[in-house]
């Protein structure tokens, strides 16, 4: 059993890779391997909603960050955990960038498995970020882990978070009941829902 885990904060070693690394600590005390993917600083594209993806099962757009993350999930994964330092109330914009491509190429691949969202902040906004990951999850069937509390974790200077002991908490209480969810949806076997065929409608008449 593996969780990839995506650190979507340009500072490899702050405050959210903190708080991932506390999840992931407790993942692997629990049997389950983990991979930590690093967003970087480099600029990310935008997905353009050129449909590319559904004719080729991969995003338009060739960066090595994106096939990093198309390589882990089609390598096998049992879950997901995102995380995020917030940045005006929401998820830094790079993060999004790459998981509206993520998302929108590699539904199927997702479809069914864990995910978690983790934010960390200086002082205000995180429940509004933790909101907007927690959609990426909600619109492709992922069930989604909670913990005692929102997962949040508050620190300003790297390392910061890991001396906000209910964050921290928080973080190791999540990475049990995602293990716990893992193990008894075995996600990779059937016997998932029944999927009806996808209606979209608009309000244009």
């Amino acid at each position: 059993m593996r969780v990839l885990l995506i650190n979507g904060s340009p500072r490899e070693k702050g405050n959210t890779f903190t708080a991932l690394s506390e999840v992931a600590k407790t993942l692997n005390e629990e049997g389950i391997e983990t991979v930590i993917v690093h967003i970087g600083k480099q600029a990310v594209q935008g997905c353009i909603a050129c449909a590319m993806c559904g004719r080729t099962g991969r995003c338009t757009f060739h960066d090595d960050l994106y096939y990093q993350v198309l390589r882990e999930i089609r390598e096998g994964i049992d879950g997901l955990v995102i995380g995020s330092p917030v940045y005006y109330g929401g998820p830094n914009g790079s993060l999004c960038a790459l998981l509206d491509r993520v998302f929108y190429s590699l539904g199927a691949d997702l479809r069914f498995k864990p995910g978690a969202s983790v934010v960390v902040c200086r002082r205000g906004g995180a429940s509004a970020a933790f909101d907007r990951l927690n959609k990426y999850f909600t619109m492709l069937n992922m069930p989604l882990a909670s913990s005692q509390y929102w997962n949040m974790a508050y620190g300003q200077t790297p390392g910061q978070a890991a001396q906000d002991e209910e964050g921290m908490q928080t973080m190791r209480t999540l990475a049990r009941n995602l293990a716990w969810m893992i193990k008894k949806l075995n996600t990779r076997e059937d016997g998932h829902p029944q999927l009806e065929p996808r209606v979209a409608t608009n309000f244009i008449r």
